[in-house]
C-alpha cells in the first residue's frame, strides 16, 4: 500500500518555530486582527534590500538568510532573533503553504499536496542518482491552468488563480525542509507542475530572483527550468529577467492544425512564431532549449512528424525530450504511443542529427507524472 502522511498542523505549529515565536504570535494576534495575513507581503518573497527598506530591525541580510535556508530551521520556521521575529510577524505573512497530503511512489518520487489561500496545488519531489545524489523538485506556478491542453489533466481544473511569489518560494522551502535535500547544492527546480508559468511571469520571475539570491538558497539560474506551452510574450519577458533560467517548450506537434487541436495556445502563436521567439532567445555557450514532445498514438508519432520535427529543429540549440503520454480521466480519447514506436521515433530523430532523450516516467503510480497533476477546487482530489 502506498504510504500517505497527512499534515494536520495547527496554525501555531505552522507559524511558530519555538516557544519564543509562539509567545510573540500570541502578543500580536489581537493587534493584527483587523489586518489579515493574506493582505501582508510574504516574508519568503522579500529580498534583503526590500526587508531593509521596509524597516526590518537588525541585519536584513541575516534575516533573509535564515528565512531562505530551511536546513537551518529547528522546527518548521527559521531561527530568527526576537526583534526580527516580532517585526516579521507584525509586518509580513510568515506562513508557508500547509502540507495537506504527502504520497510516496515506488520509485522514490513524492507527490506533495499544499494548501494556501483556500486552494490546493502540488509539488513533486524526485530524487535521482546521476554521478552524485541530486533532487529535482517540480513546482507549480498556478492553481489549475487555463491553457486547455487536451493531454494534461490539470487543464480539467481551469485556471483558478496565480500563485504568489511567496507561495512559489514557499513550496520549495517547505518541500526541502520536509523531505530534502539538506543543501541547495543538490537541488534543481523545474516549473513543470500546475499552471502556465509565463501567464504568471511576474510572480515566477520574482520567485526566481529570491531563489537565486546568493544570501539565500543561492541557486544557479542554470539549475532552474521554466516550461511553457508557447506564450511568446512571456518568453520575451523571461529573456529579459535579471536572473534568467533555462527554457523548455512544450511542442507536441509538428503541424499547426494538429497543435491547435491539442494546444489552443497555438491559435494565437503558431509554430513559425514560436520558432522565431526561440531564435531570439539569448543563448549562452552550450545552452540548449528543451523541447518537450508528448507521444500520442496516431496524433503526432508518424514518419511525416519525424520529417517536420527535424526541419523545425534545424539550427536550433536543443535537447528534444520525448515523453510517454500518461493517460488520465479527462482525455479518454488519447492513447500513448507504444514503447516500440517511441524507440523508433527516437532512433530516427537521432539519425537525422537531433539531440534526443526519452523521459523516464516518475511517480506515475501516485498520479505525480507529467500531465497527471490535478486537484479539486477546495480539496486535494
Amino acid at each position: 500500500m502506498i504510504p500517505i502522511r497527512n499534515s494536520a498542523r495547527t496554525e501555531a505549529q505552522r507559524v511558530g518555530p519555538s516557544g519564543s515565536m509562539l509567545e510573540l504570535l500570541g502578543q500580536v494576534a489581537e493587534a493584527s486582527a483587523a489586518t489579515t495575513q493574506a493582505a501582508l507581503p510574504s516574508a519568503f518573497a522579500l529580498l534583503p534590500e526590500q526587508l531593509e527598506a521596509s524597516g526590518c530591525p537588525g541585519s536584513a541580510t541575516n534575516a533573509f538568510q535564515k528565512l531562505q535556508r530551511p536546513w537551518t530551521w529547528s522546527h518548521v520556521e527559521p531561527p530568527l532573533g526576537q526583534a526580527a521575529a516580532r517585526w516579521l510577524v507584525e509586518h509580513t505573512d510568515l506562513r508557508l503553504p500547509q502540507v495537506e497530503r504527502e504520497v510516496s511512489a515506488s520509485d522514490g518520487t513524492t507527490r506533495v499536496v499544499y494548501r494556501s489561500g483556500g486552494q490546493a496545488f502540488e509539488a513533486v519531489h524526485m530524487p535521482r542518482d546521476v554521478r552524485a545524489p541530486r533532487v529535482t523538485i517540480c513546482i507549480s506556478s498556478q492553481v489549475g491552468c487555463g491553457m486547455g491542453c487536451t493531454f494534461c489533466a490539470t487543464a480539467s481544473m481551469g485556471l483558478i488563480r496565480n500563485l504568489s511569489a511567496g507561495e512559489i518560494v514557499g513550496q520549495v522551502l517547505a518541500t526541502m525542509h520536509r523531505i530534502g535535500p539538506k543543501t541547495s547544492n543538490q537541488l534543481s527546480l523545474v516549473f513543470m507542475g500546475m499552471g502556465e508559468p509565463l501567464h504568471n511571469v511576474t510572480g515566477v520571475v520574482q520567485a526566481i530572483q529570491t531563489l537565486c539570491h546568493p544570501r539565500g538558497l543561492g541557486l544557479s539560474p542554470k539549475r532552474i527550468t521554466v516550461s511553457t506551452s508557447g506564450v511568446v510574450k512571456g518568453i520575451e519577458a523571461l529573456a529579459r529577467a535579471p536572473r534568467r533560467p533555462r527554457l523548455a517548450l512544450s511542442l507536441n506537434a509538428t503541424s499547426d492544425p494538429t497543435r491547435s487541436s491539442i494546444m489552443p495556445v497555438n491559435r494565437k502563436w503558431d509554430l513559425a512564431e514560436l520558432r522565431a521567439a526561440l531564435d531570439r532567445w539569448p543563448f549562452e555557450a552550450r545552452e540548449r532549449v528543451t523541447i518537450e514532445y508528448v507521444m500520442l498514438a496516431g496524433v503526432n508519432d508518424s514518419d511525416a512528424d519525424i520529417e517536420r520535427l527535424v526541419a523545425w529543429l534545424d539550427g536550433l540549440p536543443h535537447m528534444l525530450n520525448l515523453i510517454p503520454f500518461n493517460p488520465h480521466h479527462a482525455a479518454p480519447g488519447l492513447r500513448a504511443s507504444s514503447p516500440a514506436r517511441i524507440s523508433e521515433f527516437s532512433a530516427a530523430l537521432h539519425a537525422a542529427g537531433c539531440r534526443v532523450t526519452v523521459r523516464v516516467n516518475r511517480g506515475r503510480d501516485v498520479a505525480a507524472a507529467c500531465g497527471q497533476l490535478v486537484t479539486g477546487v477546495g480539496s486535494d482530489r
